[in-house]
């Protein structure tokens, strides 16, 4: 019960957040009509938001944080947001993965997500700058070793770097390791994409390996939630031009839909899309 609980606190919680954002604020009597609950619970769920540091709450309701373009979050903190979304998203990404390919996969809590649902895919090479996506390899093969289990493990190259606050490596040590590979497909995560910008990010010397990593990819996939749209970082990286196929989640608007799809050889929406979306 408890479980099912958390699920419809994640949904009220990612419904506030987008309606923020996509309104600049709102109020908590609204919110109670809307999503069909109490006073005190829509007031729970702003705390938690406000926590998490992704809104601001004013006197009867709240507002977005305006963040500026160097601001990096931690990973812990962004691993608390869009679950669902990045999970919808990590299943429609790992059919793009065939057996016995060469991968990349960057930092990030989406990368993260795809990592974990690459583990039955026999016999990848994984190149990545993600310690965390490393550990979800290095754990799996540590449990196939002992149950025996371990044929079609993937092999598992970690690029060396300095460490970032999302736990990715990166600097020249990370760049030269990257230039001198090719890959199948890269799947990339970003802090921010944007017709304007591109792909962008809040660290320099992120979005410098992060290009390595473009330029050495056959095939580019953005992995990134629809709250990623019209985000900008401090430096671009790669331009929509570059980027194969965007995989998002079904709370991408319509409209949002439509401008990528003029400009993108390849758009996959994971997970239902309501039918007043289409």
């Amino acid at each position: 019960m408890s479980e099912n609980q958390n699920l419809l606190a994640e949904q009220r919680r990612a419904l506030i957040l987008d309606e923020v954002r996509r309104r600049g604020g709102v109020r908590v009597n609204e919110l109670t009509r809307k999503l069909g609950v109490s006073d005190m619970t829509v007031r729970r769920d702003l705390d938690a938001l406000a926590r998490q540091g992704v809104i601001e709450k004013v006197h009867g309701g709240a507002v977005p944080v305006v963040e500026a373009s160097t601001h990096e979050p931690g990973f812990e903190a962004k691993s608390a947001l869009e679950l669902t979304a990045k999970e919808d998203i990590a299943r429609a990404a790992a059919t793009m993965a065939l057996p016995g390919s060469a991968i990349a996969l960057s930092g990030g809590t989406t990368t993260y997500a795809l990592a974990q649902q690459l583990l039955d895919v026999p016999d990848l090479t994984v190149v990545t700058n993600s310690v965390r996506v490393a550990d979800v390899f290095h754990s799996a093969q540590q449990s196939g070793a002992t149950s025996g289990a371990g044929t079609g493990a993937a092999t598992v190259v970690l690029t060396g770097g300095v460490r970032t606050p999302s736990d990715s490596l990166v600097g020249p040590v990370a760049d030269q390791a990257i230039s001198s590979l090719h890959f199948d497909v890269l799947f990339l995560g970003v802090h921010g994409i944007s017709a304007e910008a591109g792909l962008s990010t809040p660290n320099l010397a992120e979005a410098e390996t992060n290009r390595r990593f473009v330029h050495s990819a056959r095939r580019v996939v953005v992995v990134a939630d629809h709250t990623k749209w019209g985000k900008v970082g401090l430096s671009s990286f790669a331009t929509l031009e570059q980027v194969d196929t965007f995989v998002t989640d079904a709370g991408l608007s319509a409209d949002a839909r439509e401008e990528i799809e003029e400009r993108l050889p390849g758009l996959l929406v994971a997970g239902r899309i309501a039918d007043g979306d289409s």
